[in-house]
């Protein structure tokens, strides 16, 4: 009959014993990255700056402070222009 002769060799056994561990590292490599995937933070997470508020606007010495520290211009030029604010309106006569 069917049980003599037709077992499995040993290259039988070699691939069962290969693929059934194939098919665990596959199961575990998927849960694990489908955990990482979920737990993982998001990368392109923002928050938004508050806006100005129409009611506050700002001065000109607070945007001219501002130019300065984003180095739109050099300190020469911001005492030059932090002076001229402070003198008072030029006057033609």
């Amino acid at each position: 009959m069917f049980w003599y002769g037709h077992d499995v060799s040993g290259w039988g056994w070699f691939a069962m014993s290969a693929s059934m561990i194939l098919f665990w590292a596959l199961i575990i490599t998927v849960g694990v990255l489908l955990f990482r995937a979920v737990n993982r933070p998001h990368e392109h997470t923002h928050t938004p700056t508050a806006p100005q508020t129409p009611q506050t606007p700002q001065t000109p010495e607070q945007v001219l402070g501002e130019r300065f520290a984003r180095g739109e211009i050099d300190e020469e030029e911001y005492r030059r222009r932090l002076n001229a604010l402070h003198a008072g309106p030029l006057t033609k006569p």
